[in-house]
């Protein structure tokens, strides 16, 4: 890095993640200053940050996030999640761990199909309402629901975006996926089930009254609006049926989605300011500034830099290079976001598995796709579903701290990338 652009790329960077870290600014004011910094000392322009597809703001991401805040904020007021709620709670016996273990098996299996910020966006109201019941503190609950809906988002090719850059790079499909991933998501869900229930031991203190008065209620007395939450389960299969048919249809999932935003909204009673209302904006902003400090690091060359000397690092090394593109994707998508990170290091891997002369199927991509995804369970703003959950759990009152979610982000990260590195190794070179 001898251009000066980059050390004050890097420079700015650091200082925003730091003060992201400390909690003594706002993460949406950190976020904005430093994406301002970026602009200012010339690291990236407004021609990049507004326009460009590789280093600029993921549009994709913001209006997929606005679609489905839209869509939901119409959903609850149909009394759709107390509805939810009580009848996972009752299914659990309103037993704290069986309540978690439940949501966490929900959110991986709806992640595989749904991208894994639609499916926080879906659970995330239902859990804080039956925490709320059972007078539990939603902090583990929400945290929980994060790390599952990251792995379970690795098992399919619309289950996380970066899967869908590695699909489209490498020529794969919604099957290939299925193949080589999925059983390695079922593995990795057993084994936040265990985790779950030592991390977070504290959390499961059983309020027999409380229980007793949840296993009475009748969820059906929860709907309040039973046509609005028929025209709103109508347009949400529809926008899933949209999402899982991307493969066939190509529209992309934040056309979907605002397309289902605007027929909700247009075919039911609510009013469009009051769900408008319901838009997590400060979140959309935060997402917005931190797009455009990592496209400052795109632009000036410093993730290519990193990603060259991976390149470098693995050479001609099959069994090793896989286990590095795993390590290395999975700590770097902790910090940056896994969508600009996969972005850059698919041509990187292309040129990889070309000169090991493999095929699409390649363990490389393989290596990559886990690590990226699972990666993004080690920090706070590693993955847009954290972001959002923080988002949705600040909104209700229930704070997440970044340490808080780090600290047992950083646990899962670990064993799930050691199961992940066992996985591959088996499958791809002991047993092949």
């Amino acid at each position: 890095m001898n251009d000066w652009h980059s050390w004050a790329a890097v420079a700015i960077f650091a200082g925003t993640y730091a003060l992201i870290i400390s909690e003594k600014v706002h993460r949406v004011a950190a976020a904005l200053g430093g994406a301002g910094l970026m602009l200012l000392v010339g690291a990236t322009d407004d021609t990049s940050a507004f326009y460009s597809v590789d280093s600029g703001i993921d549009w994709n991401v913001i209006f997929l996030l606005m679609g489905m805040m839209m869509i939901v904020g119409v959903l609850k007021r149909t009394g759709l999640f107390e509805y939810l709620a009580i009848w996972s709670v009752k299914k659990a016996r309103a037993r704290p761990f069986r309540v978690m273990a439940m949501l966490i098996v929900i959110t991986a299996c709806a992640s595989a199909l749904l991208d894994n910020v639609t499916t926080v966006l879906l659970v995330a109201p239902v859990t804080l309402l039956i925490c709320e019941r059972l007078a539990l503190p939603a902090a583990p609950f929400l945290t929980v629901e994060v790390f599952a809906s990251n792995i379970g988002g690795i098992a399919t090719l619309v289950g996380d975006p970066p899967n869908i850059i590695i699909g489209s790079r490498a020529g794969l499909t919604f099957n290939d996926f299925l193949v080589h991933l999925a059983p390695l998501a079922a593995v990795l869900v057993a084994v936040l089930v265990a985790l779950a229930r030592v991390m977070f031991r504290g959390a499961f203190v059983h309020d027999a009254d409380r229980a007793a008065e949840v296993l009475a209620l009748d969820e059906r007395e929860a709907v309040r609006d039973p046509r609005m939450l028929v025209q709103g389960l109508a347009v949400l299969a529809l926008v899933i049926a949209g999402f899982v048919l991307h493969p066939v249809l190509h529209f992309a999932p934040s056309i979907v989605a605002l397309l289902g935003a605007g027929l909700l909204v247009a075919i039911s009673t609510v009013e469009t300011g009051e769900v408008l209302a319901e838009v997590e904006w400060p979140t959309l902003a935060f997402f917005a500034g931190l797009f455009v400090m990592i496209g400052g690091l795109i632009d000036t060359g410093v993730i290519s830099q990193v990603s060259d000397a991976l390149a470098n690092a693995v050479g001609d090394r099959e069994l090793g290079g896989s286990m590095l593109m795993l390590g290395a994707s999975g700590i770097l998508s902790g910090v940056v976001d896994n969508i600009p990170y996969v972005a850059t290091m698919a041509p990187v891997t292309a040129d990889l598995v070309h000169s090991l002369g493999g095929d699409a199927h390649h363990v490389m991509w393989w290596a990559l796709a886990a690590g990226a995804d699972l990666g993004g369970n080690a920090t706070a703003i590693g993955a847009s579903a954290n972001v959002v959950v923080l988002g949705i759990a600040e909104r209700a009152r229930q704070p997440i701290t970044f340490w808080q979610f780090t600290r047992y982000g950083l646990v899962v990260t670990a064993a799930t990338l050691a199961v992940s590195a066992l996985y591959l190794w088996l499958r791809y070179f002991a047993l092949a």
